[in-house]
C-alpha cells in the first residue's frame, strides 16, 4: 500500500490521504499531535504560570461588576485617601476607589489586545495566504504595499493617526490594526511559499482541489503556529501601546479606566513621591500581563516547533 510521505512539521488532511491511497486513522493521528503539543507546553513552566495568570486577569475582567467594592466612576468621598479597609488600594485625587477602576481597566486593556489581534490577524494571514499561494504579479503588488506600510515609524503613525481620528477605544483598536497585519502578512507569506511545495499540496492540486480549499483547509492549519505566536507576542504589544497612548492623554480617556490613563493621573510629583497606590498597582498589572502573554507566546513556540524531538 503506497504511503504519502509529508515533510517535517506538516500533516495531511484526511482527504489528500485518501486521495493518495494511504491508509492511516487521521482522527488518531491529528489527536495525538495536539496531544504532543499540549503536552511540550506543559513542561514550560513559565508558560504555564503566564497561562494560570492570564486566566485570572480574563475572570477578573468578566466578573468586574460583581467582585468590584465600588462603582469605577463613583466619587466616595475619601480624597487621595490611603489604603485603608473600606480601599484597599486607596482613593485617587477624585475620590475613585483604585481597585475598582483597576478591575475594570482590566477589561479595556485586554479588549484592546484581544481584538486588535483578531482583527489584523485574519486580515494578514488571508492577504499572505492569497500572495504566497497565488504569487506572480499578485504577490509583487501585496509585497509593494507591506514594504509601504512597514516603512513608516509606527509611533508616530498611531500618534497622527489618533490625531485625526480622535481619541476612543475603537479608533485605537484600529490604528493598531492598521499597522499590524502587515507583520502577519509577510509571515504567512513564507509559510504558504514553503508548504505550496510539499506533497501534500501538489495531491490536492491533481485531486483538483480549488485553492480556496487548499489554502484555507489544507496549508494554513499547517502555518498555525508562527500564527499563533505572532498573536500572542502582537497582543502584548498592543496592551503596551494602548498603555502608552493612555499614558500620553491619547489613547482611552477618562472617566473610562484604563491602566494607561491611571498612570498619566499619577504623574504629579506629589503622587509618585507620597502617593504610591496610585502608579504601583497598575504598573504592576501592565508589566504581569505583558510577561504573563510573552511567556504563553514562548510556550506555544517551543511545543510547535517540529526541529523538538517530544519528552
Amino acid at each position: 500500500m503506497p504511503s504519502l510521505k509529508l515533510e517535517s512539521g506538516t500533516a495531511a488532511s484526511p482527504d489528500l490521504v485518501a486521495g493518495s491511497g494511504a491508509t492511516i486513522t487521521p482522527g488518531f493521528e491529528r489527536e495525538s499531535y495536539w496531544k504532543m503539543i499540549g503536552q511540550r507546553f506543559a513542561q514550560h513552566k513559565l508558560a504555564v504560570a503566564g497561562l494560570i495568570v492570564l486566566g485570572f486577569l480574563i475572570l477578573v475582567s468578566v466578573l468586574a461588576p460583581w467582585i468590584a467594592p465600588y462603582d469605577p466612576n463613583e466619587i466616595t468621598g475619601a480624597f487621595a485617601a490611603s489604603p485603608s479597609s473600606q480601599h484597599w488600594l486607596g482613593t485617587d485625587q477624585v475620590g475613585r476607589d483604585v481597585m475598582s477602576r483597576l478591575i475594570y481597566a482590566t477589561r479595556v486593556s485586554l479588549a484592546v489586545g484581544v481584538v486588535t489581534v483578531l482583527l489584523y490577524v485574519c486580515v494578514g494571514t488571508v492577504v499572505g495566504a492569497v500572495a504566497g499561494y497565488v504569487g506572480g504579479w499578485v504577490d509583487m503588488l501585496i509585497n509593494r504595499i507591506i514594504d509601504v506600510f512597514m516603512s513608516f515609524p509606527s509611533l508616530m503613525v498611531i500618534l497622527v493617526l489618533v490625531t485625526v481620528l480622535g481619541t476612543g477605544l475603537s479608533n485605537i483598536i484600529i490604528v493598531l490594526a492598521l499597522l499590524g497585519w502587515p507583520a502577519v502578512a509577510r509571515l504567512v507569506r513564507g509559510s504558504v511559499l514553503t508548504l505550496r511545495q510539499t506533497e501534500f499540496v501538489k495531491a490536492g492540486q491533481a485531486l483538483g482541489f480549488g485553492s480556496s480549499r487548499l489554502i484555507f483547509g489544507h496549508i494554513l492549519p499547517n502555518a498555525l503556529g508562527p500564527i499563533l505566536v505572532n498573536a500572542t507576542f502582537g497582543a502584548a504589544a498592543a496592551i503596551l501601546s494602548e498603555s502608552s497612548l493612555s499614558f500620553l492623554g491619547m489613547g482611552v480617556q477618562p472617566p473610562t479606566a484604563s491602566w494607561g490613563n491611571m498612570l498619566n493621573a499619577a504623574q504629579s510629583i506629589t503622587a509618585l513621591t507620597s502617593q504610591p497606590w496610585l502608579w504601583i498597582p497598575p504598573g504592576l498589572i501592565i508589566i504581569l500581563s505583558v510577561l504573563s502573554i510573552n511567556f504563553i507566546g514562548d510556550g506555544i513556540r517551543d511545543a510547535m516547533d517540529p526541529r523538538r524531538t517530544s519528552a
